[in-house]
């Protein structure tokens, strides 16, 4: 069995492994262990000084949805820098449902992975975070490696240091849930990595605390330092146990681990190999020889990556941009859903529109719904979310599903055809929101999806109903999805636009 090396020299207090229960409450506060030595204790001058670390590292970093990072854990006089690049990768307005903090044991040696579940919040100069006891909860009762350990926590700092960030960050900060990981066990830690693999989504942040060389002199650190960069840009957890192993026989003096954290490393590479779309950034090094309070003897590496989303596994569309047909497409395509309605009656089949009316919008993958109105009432309306065949196909498809296969309706009849007023709505790509805010009422059309459960709304149907933008969200939850009325609030949401006409 392969094992992570053991940091044995970086351990505090050795105790046993063991189980401890906490109260269902979570009502206990966790304290700051570290304000006044590794950060300011004074709440305006923490303040002050993260903002100017984040307002620095923001020139040089475009921000974005970021899935996880890995950022050190020393003092902010020797890591401040290399962290702030990280968390200022975060687009401040990103809305995440919980962040979970990954750091190593400093202070108690166990054979498992400790949830601080006992405290309802952990507080900072900065003011409360509010835990998410829930969440620690079910993973204590996941698996046997998990287990609440109250001296993993108390005076640990490497989970400690990265809140003032995010609260100063984060426009909204969200529940935690910490984690400090004592095993050094592979296949104890792929048991850690399997039970958080659930929360591994775009709606959480992962945050992994490390710092990297310890103990080496500044050229060899940056030697050590490079290799494991390499190995972590890899993704892959073959490469960077590997080279954990190679940097440990090359025999560097002084040198005692490659990386404190490697343990939740570990587990954050075993998390992307089974997601699709992320991809390591390296955004900043340096070591404490770099900084005027450090020698260069004996130094720390620190490190600062982003896990963030393939630009593929993103929608480029953004919602400023909106999908612009001319007048005559719009009449081509009317004309193109009232002739494939009309020869379902006459059973001759579909014909193929004169090409020279085919545009090359009209022959570009574009989700549609067809909408019918009879005598200013609905009479049918179906539509593709997503442009799987050309503009004008799908609308042809959708007219004829429109007037014979909504299962609210009877099929149209002929004499019907030609009273009915057919509506062509053309949608932008999907794009997956993080919160309401991100939600306009009347631009927006939505998608709810849970699991296998799933409804949408047009955006005409705010103006159609009136509804307020929780009216909105609700009745399309509990009417079109099935979910209740409050089943958005944690599904999935996603937003488009639509360029809407009508005969």
């Amino acid at each position: 069995m392969m094992e992570i090396r053991t940091v044995v020299g970086i351990l505090i207090i050795m105790i046993m492994h063991t189980h401890l229960s906490f109260s269902q409450e979570h009502t206990e506060r966790r304290m700051p262990a570290v304000a006044g030595r590794f950060y300011p204790s004074e709440p305006d001058t923490l303040r002050a000084e993260v903002a100017k670390l984040l307002a620095e590292a923001s020139k040089d970093e475009k921000s974005s949805r970021v899935q996880a990072v890995i950022v050190p854990h020393a003092g902010y006089v020797f890591s401040g820098r290399v962290a702030a690049r990280a968390f200022a990768r975060i687009a401040p307005e990103t809305s995440y449902r919980h962040v979970f903090l990954l750091g190593p044991s400093h202070h108690a040696a166990f054979d498992g992975a400790s949830v601080d579940g006992a405290c309802g919040s952990y507080v900072t100069p900065l003011g409360e975070i509010r835990v998410a006891g829930d969440i620690c909860t079910q993973l204590l009762k996941s698996d046997e490696v998990f287990c609440y350990l109250p001296k993993a926590h108390e005076k640990e700092h490497c989970l400690e240091v990265e809140l003032p960030f995010l609260q100063e960050r984060l426009h909204d900060m969200p529940s935690i849930v910490p984690v400090v990981v004592g095993t050094q066990d592979i296949e104890k830690l792929r048991r850690v990595a399997e039970a958080l693999q659930p929360y591994f989504t775009a709606e959480n942040l992962f945050v992994i605390s490390s710092d990297f060389s310890h103990y080496p002199d500044y050229d060899d650190a940056l030697s050590v330092d490079k290799a494991t960069e390499d190995a972590i840009l890899s993704a892959s957890l073959h490469q960077f146990l590997k080279t954990l192993e190679t940097n440990a026989g090359r025999q560097i003096p002084h040198l005692l681990t490659s990386a404190c954290g490697q343990a939740p490393i570990a587990v954050l590479l075993m998390l992307i190999q089974h997601s699709s779309g992320l991809h390591m950034e390296h955004l900043a090094y340096s070591n404490s020889g770099d900084s005027p309070y450090g020698g260069r003897d004996q130094v720390v590496g620190y490190h600062a990556f982003a896990a963030v989303r393939e630009a593929e596994a993103e929608p480029s569309y953004r919602s400023d941009t909106p999908f612009v047909l001319t007048p005559e497409e719009k009449r081509t395509l009317l004309q193109i859903a009232r002739r494939s309605i009309s020869r379902s009656f006459t059973g001759r089949g579909q014909s193929v529109p004169d090409s020279s009316l085919l545009t090359d919008s009209l022959r570009k993958d574009c989700g549609a719904f067809v909408t019918l109105h009879l005598h200013g009432k609905l009479r049918g309306c179906i539509g593709s979310l997503t442009g799987r065949q050309p503009l004008h196909v799908t609308v042809a498809g959708m007219a004829r599903a429109a007037a014979f296969e909504d299962p609210r309706f009877c099929p149209l009849t002929e004499e019907e055809l030609e009273e009915v007023q057919i509506e062509i709505s053309v949608l932008s790509p999907l794009r997956r929101i993080y919160s309401i805010r991100e939600f306009e009422l009347g631009r927006h059309g939505i998608l709810i999806v849970k699991g296998t459960r799933r409804g949408t709304f047009l955006p005409q149907v705010a103006e159609e109903t009136h509804w307020t933008k929780e009216e909105f969200l609700g009745h399309c939850a509990r009417d079109k999805a099935g979910l209740g009325w409050e089943g958005w609030k944690d599904a999935e949401l996603y937003v488009y636009e639509a360029e809407v006409f009508h005969e």
